[in-house]
C-alpha cells in the first residue's frame, strides 16, 4: 500500500510537546483517537474526543498501569496486514478494528537514571508496552504510520492536508528506521545501567 489513510490512531507519550495541536490537527481529518493514562487527560482537557484504549481491548489497565496495551485488541490492529485478506478476516472474525497509527514516546530511564534513583525505582521507568507498539508498528510500516518523536509531527500533517489525509509509504518506512534505531539505543542504555548496578 503506498498511500495510507489515517483513520484511527493510538497516541501515548511521555513527551507531550506539540501533541495537543498534532492531534487536533488529526481529528480534524476525521481520525479517531485512543490513548492511555495522563496522555488521554491531557487531550480531553484539550476539548479533544479520545477513547480509552480499555474501549478497543474491553479490559482496565491494571498492575498500576504496567498492563494496558499488552493485548490482540491493540496488537492485531498494529500487526495486521492490510493487503492480506486473511488478516483483515481475522480481524473482522475476533471484532479487532484495524489501527492506522502508532504514536508513542518512551518512559524516561535516562531521567531516572541521571537522578540517581536507586535500582528498583529505577526499573519502573523501564517501558515494555511502548517498545512493543513501537516496534509492531514499524515491522508493518506497509500497513500502519509510527511516530516516535515530536519533531515529525508537522512533516506529518503536511503530508495528509497534501494527500487527502493519507501518508506515503516512503514516509512511513524511513519513520519505521528511525523508530528501530531508537529503540535499539533505549535498550543498549537499561542493558548498560543494569550491567553497573547491583541487585
Amino acid at each position: 500500500m503506498d498511500m495510507l489513510p489515517v483513520k484511527r490512531g493510538i497516541l501515548s507519550v511521555t513527551d507531550k510537546s506539540g501533541l495537543a495541536g498534532f492531534a487536533a490537527e488529526l481529528a480534524g481529518f476525521g481520525v479517531e483517537l485512543v490513548s492511555t493514562g495522563g496522555t488521554r487527560k491531557m487531550l480531553l482537557d484539550s476539548g479533544l474526543e479520545v477513547k480509552s484504549v480499555s474501549d478497543l481491548t474491553g479490559f482496565p489497565e491494571i498492575m498500576g498501569g504496567r498492563v494496558k496495551t499488552l493485548h490482540p485488541g491493540v496488537h492485531g490492529g498494529v500487526l495486521a496486514d492490510k493487503d492480506n485478506p486473511e488478516h483483515l478476516s481475522t480481524l473482522e472474525e475476533h471484532g479487532i478494528g484495524t489501527i492506522d497509527m502508532i504514536c508513542v514516546n518512551l518512559y524516561n530511564f535516562a531521567k531516572a537514571v541521571s537522578e540517581g534513583q536507586d535500582l528498583r525505582n529505577a526499573v519502573e521507568q523501564i517501558d515494555i508496552g511502548g517498545p512493543t507498539m513501537l516496534r509492531a508498528a514499524a515491522k508493518n510500516f506497509h500497513s500502519v504510520l509510527v511516530v516516535p518523536n515530536p519533531a515529525h509531527y508537522p512533516r506529518i500533517i503536511e503530508e495528509m492536508k497534501a494527500n487527502n489525509g493519507c501518508v506515503s509509504l516512503k514516509l512511513r518506512k524511513e519513520l519505521a528506521a528511525e523508530t528501530f534505531a531508537l529503540v535499539s539505543e533505549y535498550d543498549s542504555m537499561i542493558a548498560k545501567y543494569l550491567s553497573e548496578h547491583d541487585a
